[in-house]
């Protein structure tokens, strides 16, 4: 019959020993990166809250100018595509 080795009770032990630390370490990092990402998902939702917010306010001021000021508002404009015209052209 085979006998085992005098060192595979110790072997056995610093294995387990180290598949427990292993897996210990690997929960710690899973909840940190899942930490991370809740952190980044709320952030890209207030980013995304404040877009609409900026989209709408300017949506108002340009209402407004076209009412209040149409001719200012229509050089503007042009002064806009101009200038657009000319970075799209060079």
């Amino acid at each position: 019959m085979a006998q085992g080795t005098p060192y595979s009770s110790e072997t056995s032990n610093a294995v387990n020993d180290l598949r427990d630390k292993t897996s210990d370490k690997f929960d710690k990092v899973s909840d940190s990166m899942e930490g991370a990402m809740k952190s980044m998902q709320d952030r890209g939702r207030e980013v995304g809250d404040n877009v609409q917010q900026v989209a709408g306010n300017f949506k108002s001021a340009v209402d407004s100018s076209v009412h209040d000021q149409p001719m200012a508002t229509l050089a503007l404009a042009a002064a806009v595509g101009f200038v657009l015209g000319a970075i799209w052209k060079s």
